[in-house]
């Protein structure tokens, strides 16, 4: 069986989806076919969960889909709440825009917007199909893209965009397996862990955001036991916070140009801020507009030197836990159930008698040692390095040379505007790329507001 269509979206997680929005709202007649195993558009890995405390790390007023209109989620949630949803939240005395909605239900608000551009792209006979499959294999000729799918059907279109998203470390198959993912309970996964002993240990691997997601799954299962968390530096997210408008201190000076450069000033802000009495956060916030600038223009020594040593602290104070989420994490620290320690996992070691053994190693010493638990949870983030993911498309188009690593080897490489580098550094015609693969160009890659720039920009690109 075969299909085809004026644009294939290879991925129907957020990316995929506003990138669909933005081909239905552009005037002309096309067919796009989105392929997602998932029996939903417009969620992904980041909001398919379903329980409320996992809520958005972002406020409202920073996570509009629409690049038109910052306003987009404040104003849909004032009609959600208006209408009887989430009347929690409407009983808070928080202004709409300051609210960190669930995950599950921004997915709500992205497959309604999708639902209006349907409607709008009807209008001049466009339309999005959702075809319900795993990409395996693609194939690029001088004029098509032809794509083989899992369920034996094959797709053929003028265009394809990798829109994959992101490789949850704790549920992607990795080429060269610690055995980690097989020991370790899924961070969301609510049921399982109700059936955890609610006094057992429980030892977690990494402490930034999906640890923070793991640690609100375990409350709400029950859990009431210790939670211990290894990272190699020990690091916990700041709590995001509503500071007050700063200077945009490098919009003033492009002098500014190297990573060691953006750091010093950076510092230097933060001091004045304090020193001022304004929450140090407000300096950090003038910066996300100037990433992709910055991190485009420095060499790979300097991308190598930011990642290597400055990276740690950049996540941690960057992006930012949600404040329930947070101050769930505090009390549960407060109260010595929650341990932080600074360490290397290192492997997992046989356990007779039940539970789960792991080999770390503690920051500065030299011999590692056994910790055990009645369970483990992989929350060591996202897997950007496409060849060691064991999933049938990267292995494919980066075994044939139809993509090539990106910079330091996080996600693949691509043209500004989007086409995909092959084995040889040539721009593809016809194979475009965005969001999360492009993370080695852009560094900040993922989140809402510059998905939602690059889906506008490559919906432009796709009919102009």
């Amino acid at each position: 069986m075969s299909q085809s269509a004026d644009i294939l979206i290879i991925g129907g997680g957020l990316s995929g989806t506003m990138l669909a929005v933005q081909l239905l709202r552009l005037p002309g007649r096309r067919k796009v076919l989105i392929v997602e195993p998932r029996p939903e558009l417009g969620r992904g890995e980041a909001y398919s969960a379903v329980e409320l405390g996992h809520t958005l790390n972002g406020n409202a007023a920073r996570m509009s889909v629409d690049p038109d209109n910052p306003d987009d989620l404040t104003q849909w949630l004032t009609e959600h709440i208006a209408g009887g949803g989430w009347p929690e939240s409407a009983e808070q005395n928080v202004p709409i825009s300051e609210l960190f909605p669930p995950r599950g239900l921004f997915g709500v608000y992205v497959q309604q917007r999708l639902g209006e551009a349907r409607r709008v792209g009807a209008l001049h006979d466009s339309s999005v199909e959702h075809i319900r499959a795993e990409v395996v294999d693609l194939q690029v000729d001088t004029d098509s893209v032809q794509l083989t799918l899992s369920d034996g059907q094959s797709l053929r279109g003028g265009y394809a965009v990798l829109a994959t998203g992101m490789f949850p470390a704790a549920r992607t198959p990795q080429k060269t397996s610690s055995g980690l993912n097989a020991a370790a309970l899924d961070p969301w996964d609510v049921a399982a862990m109700r059936q955890l002993d609610p006094q057992s240990t429980v030892m977690i691997i990494g402490s930034g955001l999906t640890m923070v997601d793991a640690v609100v799954s375990l409350e709400q299962a029950g859990h009431r036991g210790p939670i211990e968390v290894f990272s190699r530096h020990g690091l916990l997210p700041h709590v995001r916070r509503q500071p007050p408008a700063w200077v945009d201190f490098l919009g003033e000076n492009h002098g500014i140009c190297t990573p060691r450069q953006l750091l010093r000033e950076l510092r230097r802000q933060c001091r004045a801020a304090i020193a001022q009495g304004i929450d140090w956060q407000a300096p950090l916030d003038t910066v996300r507009v100037h990433i992709a600038r910055l991190w485009s223009q420095a060499t790979d020594a300097q991308r190598r030197q930011f990642v290597r040593h400055v990276r740690p602290w950049w996540e941690s104070h960057h992006h930012r836990s949600p404040p329930m989420s947070a101050a769930l994490v505090e009390r549960l620290y407060k109260e010595g159930r929650l341990r932080i320690q600074a360490a290397s996992f290192n492997g997992l070691e046989p356990s007779p008698d039940g539970g789960v053994r792991i080999c770390i190693r503690r920051r500065g010493e030299s011999e590692t040692c056994v910790v055990q638990g009645a369970a483990l949870i992989n929350s060591s983030g996202i897997e950007y390095d496409w060849r060691r993911v064991a999933r049938p498309l990267p292995q494919q188009v980066l075994a044939r040379g139809l993509v090539q690593p990106g910079p330091l080897a996080l996600g693949i490489a691509a043209a500004v505007d989007g086409a995909v580098l092959d084995a040889e550094g040539c721009a593809a015609d016809r194979l475009f790329a965005m969001g999360p693969p492009l993370r080695g160009m852009w560094w900040e890659s993922t989140a809402v507001t510059d998905v939602a720039l690059q889906a506008k920009a490559l919906a432009a690109r796709l009919v102009g």
